[in-house]
């Protein structure tokens, strides 16, 4: 641990003699920097490891995840398979308040700070989809320290906004000087250009529509008669002169404030299309008729850079969803309405898309994802991984009523498997691990392949499956009980018939093997529709 006056810390623009992307950088320098910027390629590479009691609901069919584990290593682990697929990512690190959590060491430096977060902002950018963006909630700590540095992983050009989210509903009285009412929310997109958001649906109409028809549509009235400009006279617009019949049958021409003849604003056609949306005000100058203009059902307005506790909840609100889950629970100090994560995910997501939280705390993100209908991925290393976050999901699962239920009209359904981090692949070679076992390779092969689990029974067969018209086999570790050349490990025409015999009848397009090496040259395996991948080499590149 590094003394704060003992390291240097430069904020805004040190330009560091490093190019970034080619181009001079400013960035932030803190005294370990040169070590973390390798921190993420040396973190060990890890097989995730399902415990399937720990799962719930329909495991069988979810792509949802909750693993726990230091989410360093956990991020290197999701790589293979998530590489370029998060749609959103939102993440709530430890604040650095200096304050013993009893969840969390949030008693960092700046430097140990800044030593974690920068490696998991690297491995979190790699996740990131082209479309996606990444939401980080901080307080006045480190929030432009993290500014900076995420200028620097994501791109300046790529920085969003700074949310300022309402956390406290309520002054506190005896603050000294300020009474912090908020925290920050820095959004990044990977790629402004094709970053696409929704907007928020509003509650209502705004005020001036204060009129309702028989169907409860509310809608305010316009003159029909155009107005303004020099396109409002007869003689700039003949064709929109001629009489209107008014409800007593009079005839109603439009005339202007000085007199003289005016024009309407829709020509005769429109007018007897829209004859239902035409209402006559009778004044004492006669009948003058005025156009209904319509609410849209769903107006949307842009996301504002405030959200006030009111839209969104506040710590309270999100201290009171955690005591209804778990009455006996001591809520965490930075806890994060439901309101506030379905705002986000709204924004950001659509149905299906792939959310990630790698700072899951009590699983808030994870809950939310699952009752809007997204894919997610929960990280957390903490033992309430399991005390909390697993009983929180299964709850959700099981039609829980809180936070934001009711209003996604959330009934339950839905699963998620959960996972440890096991032991590394690699040693210090690069070698697969003799400890690593046929089938934990197979399921991580698989999943890499197919982004579906492996449930294939044990078996004495290299044949893993067909996704897709494409069928999968694995040479490794001896599956056939024999480490010969032409026993397990290298693919011979022995060794392709076993498969083929295993494969059967099931129709595919392509045979995927992974294994030592191939004694079939290039073009046969050409001829055949094989595509060879070698281990270690195949794997460890991904």
């Amino acid at each position: 641990m590094y003394a704060e006056e003992d390291f240097l810390l430069w904020v805004g623009y040190n330009v560091w003699q490093r190019s970034y992307k080619g181009q001079g950088m400013p960035v932030l320098h803190w005294l370990t920097r040169d070590e973390d910027l390798q921190a993420a390629g040396r973190a060990d590479y890890r097989l995730l490891v399902e415990d399937p009691a720990l799962g719930g609901g329909d495991r069988d069919h979810a792509e949802n995840m909750m693993i726990q584990g230091d989410n360093l290593e956990a991020l290197k682990a999701l790589l293979p398979f998530y590489a370029g697929q998060v749609k959103c990512i939102f993440i709530d690190p430890p604040y650095n308040t200096g304050s013993a959590f009893a969840h969390y060491d949030d008693n960092l430096e700046h430097t140990t700070w800044l030593s974690m977060m920068y490696p998991r902002l690297e491995l979190l950018r790699e996740l990131l989809a082209e479309e996606g963006s990444i939401w980080i909630t901080l307080d006045d700590n480190e929030c432009h320290y993290m500014k900076v540095v995420c200028d620097e992983v994501f791109g300046r050009a790529n920085f969003v906004g700074n949310a300022l989210w309402e956390k406290a509903d309520s002054p506190r009285m005896d603050a000294q000087f300020f009474s912090v009412r908020h925290d920050h929310l820095l959004v990044y997109a990977k790629d402004m250009k094709k970053t696409l958001w929704n907007k928020l649906v509003t509650d209502g109409a705004p005020d001036h529509y204060d009129k309702k028809d028989t169907l409860g549509r509310r809608y305010y009235l316009k003159p029909l008669r155009a107005m303004g400009g020099q396109g409002d006279s007869r003689i700039a617009r003949p064709t929109l002169y001629f009489p209107l019949i008014a409800p007593d049958e009079s005839e109603v021409f439009p005339v202007r404030q000085d007199g003289t003849d005016g024009a309407w604003r829709w020509n005769k056609d429109k007018v007897e299309q829209e004859i239902d949306r035409i209402d006559w005000i009778q004044g004492r100058n006669g009948w003058t008729p005025y156009y209904r203009i319509y609410a849209e059902e769903n107006q949307t307005r842009p996301p504002e850079t405030i959200w006030s506790h009111g839209e969104v909840g506040s710590n309270r609100t999100s201290k009171a969803e955690i005591k209804k889950l778990f009455p006996d629970f001591v809520p965490f100090s930075t806890p994060k309405p439901e309101g506030l994560l379905e705002r986000v995910i709204h924004i950001a997501t659509n149905p299906g898309d792939l959310v990630l939280d790698s700072f899951l705390g009590s699983g808030t993100t994870a809950a939310v994802a699952h009752k809007m209908g997204r894919r997610y991925i929960g990280i957390e290393m903490g033992e309430h991984a399991k005390t909390h976050c697993v009983p929180r999901l299964k709850r959700v699962i099981e039609g829980e009523q809180g936070g934001i239920s009711k209003s996604v009209q959330w009934t339950g359904g839905g699963g998620f498997r959960f996972y440890t981090l096991g032991e590394t692949v690699f040693d210090d070679k690069g070698q697969i691990r003799e400890t690593i076992k046929f089938d934990q390779l197979a399921a991580h092969l698989w999943f890499y392949e197919t982004k579906t689990p492996f449930n294939k029974p044990r078996s004495q067969s290299p044949f893993l499956g067909i996704h897709g018209k494409i069928a999968y086999a694995l040479l490794y570790n001896g599956i056939l009980r024999d480490k010969r050349v032409n026993g397990g490990n290298v693919l011979t025409s022995k060794m392709l018939d076993i498969i083929r015999k295993d494969i059967g009848n099931a129709e595919y397009e392509k045979l995927v093997i992974y294994g030592e090496s191939s004694r079939l040259g290039a073009a046969r395996l050409k001829t055949l529709g094989i595509e060879f991948k070698q281990t270690p080499y195949d794997v460890r590149s991904k």
